[in-house]
């Protein structure tokens, strides 16, 4: 039979329970096999439970000295409960001197310490008792988190002003540089706002009129990463010429955040209105126009384009990129039956191939084809020489050049290319 004997506000904080005439200590830590928590418990006294019920900073500290075993037992092994035992004394019971060395030379949890109060200070200088005077049993993980990220931070010897820590918070990447960053004016101290947003400024103005196309050819939600370290390099050139006080961390976090907010309009932007925007049609009349073309892929799927289609067949070509595109799916091709041509690219060499057909195929012998490569420039580069196939055919191509018959020049420059 087991009872609660004595609780806090906080349900992580250990319980002492009275199991079968005998006081434990109960905490859950750690997780099984299944993610579920696991719990752990061991002997105490009496003496032990006074000081407990009592004093809340020894209370914590016997939880931080604990945790670091229950870790060790791992999803499925047992608390060393002798170890565990071992602590009650030196930590619940001896004097604040000797429980300050003892911790010296334990493994102790310090952020769950600093998740309930603990003066940081006095904690790092080894002055454990004094830091926990302001022990709360009430939990703020975030002040341990960010006691974490700042270590982190020291680890590679970044130290952030005032300034420097509220772009961090506007963006929201304090904690973590990794998170998608977003404009939180709110987090920030209502005195550092202002100079926050004079930084904010200096990116928006770096970056104005430059954007992120999207690549097709990584999926239908994938960015132009040249167009984004075009942007990264430009916003971060201007915030470090205007404000060269601020740490790398705080420039790189308003560079994040201006491509990042640049990426999603592009994503919200209808494939074909996304090409418009990118300027990267010609005008070549519209007696040049394709009626109707095909799109395969290297899988045998194919996707018919017609003139009156209500998209352009720039924007339903890149769409079908986005929708088949994968590592096993790298070649795709545009062909236009009527006119004998088309166009094959190759995404996982960087090249194109235009092909003409020379002469058509008669008396059941096979049509004499004409094919021409060249080296592509990105993502850029194939959406400029797919809207010139799609409005006037191979014959538009010929600026894009140079092109290439003989396949062994083509390997020859391809590999000069990849060369450098």
């Amino acid at each position: 039979m087991r009872d609660v004997v004595f609780t806090r506000m906080s349900g992580w904080i250990p319980n002492v329970i009275r199991e079968d005439g005998e006081l434990k200590v109960m905490l859950a830590a750690g997780a099984d096999a299944n993610h579920e928590p696991r719990t752990f418990t061991f002997s105490i006294g009496e003496a032990h439970l006074a000081v407990i019920r009592e004093d809340l900073a020894r209370h914590l500290l016997l939880w931080s000295a604990v945790l670091p075993l229950c870790d060790d037992a791992g999803t499925r092994g047992r608390l060393d409960e002798n170890a565990a035992v071992a602590l009650l004394d030196p930590i619940l019971l001896a004097a604040p001197a000797d429980v300050d060395a003892l911790f010296q030379r334990i493994r102790w949890d310090r952020s769950r310490l600093i998740a309930h109060g603990a003066d940081i200070g006095l904690l790092e200088r080894g002055q454990l008792c004094a830091a926990m005077r302001a022990a709360t049993e009430t939990s703020n993980g975030k002040r341990a988190q960010e006691y974490q990220a700042d270590r982190r931070r020291a680890e590679r010897g970044a130290v952030l002003g005032p300034l420097d820590a509220a772009i961090l918070r506007y963006t929201g990447q304090y904690l973590h540089g990794a998170t998608v960053p977003r404009r939180l004016p709110d987090a920030v101290d209502p005195a550092l706002l202002p100079e926050v947003m004079r930084v904010i400024a200096t990116a928006e103005q770096s970056c104005a009129g430059m954007r992120i196309g999207r690549d097709p050819r990584r999926g239908k939600r994938a960015t132009d990463r040249r167009d984004w370290d075009r942007m990264k390099t430009t916003v971060e050139a201007a915030v470090r010429r205007a404000h060269p006080e601020l740490v790398d961390d705080a420039v790189r976090t308003v560079s994040f955040l201006m491509c990042s907010e640049a990426a999603d309009r592009s994503r919200s932007t209808p494939m074909g209105d996304d090409e418009e925007a990118a300027g990267q049609r010609a005008d070549l009349g519209g007696s040049a126009r394709k009626t109707v073309l095909s799109f395969t892929d290297d899988k045998g799927v194919e996707k018919k384009w017609l003139r009156d289609s209500p998209r352009t067949a720039a924007a339903e070509f890149w769409e079908f990129v986005g929708d088949r595109s994968a590592a096993d799916n790298e070649v795709f091709t545009i062909e236009d039956e009527e006119m004998g041509e088309g166009i094959q690219l190759h995404f996982y060499a960087d090249s194109i191939a235009r092909i003409t057909t020379l002469h058509a195929g008669e008396g059941g012998s096979e049509p004499e084809y004409g094919v021409e490569y060249s080296l592509v420039d990105g993502i850029g580069g194939y959406r400029n020489l797919v809207s010139a196939f799609v409005l006037g055919g191979c014959a538009a191509l010929e600026p894009h050049g140079p092109w290439m018959s003989d396949v062994a020049e083509f390997e020859r420059a391809r590999r000069r290319r990849d060369a450098r």
